[in-house]
């Protein structure tokens, strides 16, 4: 688990990078937070995913489920990103620069953990969910 860790903090903060950057240009040049955020989010989710599924966890699972469920989990993180600049930033007048910035910290543990134990868990060969069920928990 540590190697992965290891290894998707090395693409998030490639990719986080990059995209915090185009995040403070975007707004800079007058595109609204949520918008700038939104944007470069599904971009982000796009990107990492090809990454994190072959490098960082060796997935070898079908690619369309671990897809369906990454997805999934970044729409979590992106209800959570948003009501966090919401309340934080519209409400309560903190900074954008800085909310944006500690959510993609805080939300970084919460995804690589959904990917190692959801995403991208492989089943022990032979193993198939019963009837109607999603498979072991």
């Amino acid at each position: 688990m540590h190697r992965q860790f290891v290894k998707y903090a090395l693409v998030g903060l490639a990719s986080n990078g990059l995209l915090y950057l185009a995040y403070l240009l975007l707004t800079g040049l007058g595109l609204g937070h949520k918008t700038a955020m939104t944007l470069l989010y599904a971009l982000g989710v796009l990107q990492t995913f090809v990454f994190n599924r072959g490098w960082t966890f060796g997935h070898r699972g079908r690619a369309s489920h671990a897809f369906v469920r990454y997805v999934a989990a970044y729409a979590c993180g992106y209800a959570l990103n948003l009501g966090a600049l919401l309340l934080l930033v519209d409400r309560l007048g903190f900074p954008h620069e800085a909310v944006q910035g500690l959510m993609i910290l805080a939300l970084a543990v919460m995804l690589f953990l959904l990917q190692r134990f959801w995403v991208f868990r492989e089943r022990p060969q032979g193993e198939r969910p019963a009837a109607g069920q999603a498979g072991p928990k």
